[in-house]
């Protein structure tokens, strides 16, 4: 079964083909369950004129352009020109549990001899981690940090701190504008709503952070503290 991206294969290009437990690596969720064991299976179709010496498949998976978690398996096939070969290993992600958690991008790749990448496929992962995983703490350690930068910009704003000038209030509340951006993004992976990707990250984060950043534009000028003077104290005199 021929996968969308495989459809738009051109001559001179190396096209790689997976799946995970008989599913194509690329249609609907990739379900990734740390207490069972996957069976993966890669078909490379090399369309160059060259051999592709492939060496290790990678299973990855990142948010937020950060990889949380990647699975390297040591598979060395040749490829000849014009030609194509398929692989199938266990995968047993026993520690998945542990890094991440919730919908995020997986990719799958074939990495060459020199550590170079050959081809890939990309997919949205379903993770039955845990929310104690590196990436569930990550979002709440993004969740307390929001927190922080709210509470610290408010007091400041009721004791009359802020600074006088209306761009720097703005830019006192923006680091807290754009945590709560991080904090939606994150949230909707962990809940499997939303899988984090540019075109779900940059329009939360970009508009937690503008309505932030006029909030702070418009927060009222702290003013002075104004102390007694002659003018002020009315003396009286018997």
């Amino acid at each position: 079964m021929l996968l969308p991206s495989a459809a738009l294969a051109q001559d001179g290009s190396v096209i790689l083909e997976a799946d995970v437990d008989g599913r194509p690596v690329g249609v609907g969720n990739l379900v990734l369950d740390p207490s069972q064991t996957a069976k993966v299976s890669v078909t490379v179709r090399n369309n160059t004129t060259t051999v592709q010496r492939v060496k290790t498949v990678r299973i990855s998976g990142t948010a937020l352009a950060l990889t949380f978690f990647s699975y390297d398996t040591t598979v060395p096939f040749d490829v000849p020109a014009k030609s194509s070969e398929t692989r199938s290993f266990p995968l047993e992600p026993t520690d998945l549990g542990s890094q991440a958690i919730g919908l995020l991008p997986v990719t799958v790749e074939v990495i060459d001899v020199g550590r170079e990448s050959i081809a890939s496929v990309e997919t949205t992962g379903d993770v039955k981690g845990s929310l104690w995983s590196v990436y569930g703490a990550f979002g709440l350690g993004v969740l307390v940090l929001t927190g922080l930068s709210w509470a610290g910009a408010l007091i400041a704003l009721a004791r009359r701190r802020l600074p006088p000038n209306r761009w720097q209030r703005a830019m006192r509340f923006l680091p807290a504008g754009i945590g709560t951006g991080l904090v939606a993004v994150i949230s909707l992976s962990v809940l499997r709503l939303v899988a984090p990707s540019p075109t779900a990250e940059i329009p939360f984060v970009v508009g937690a952070a503008a309505a932030a950043f006029v909030l702070g534009y418009l927060t009222p000028h702290p003013g002075e503290r104004r102390h007694p003077s002659d003018v002020d104290t009315v003396r009286i005199q018997r």
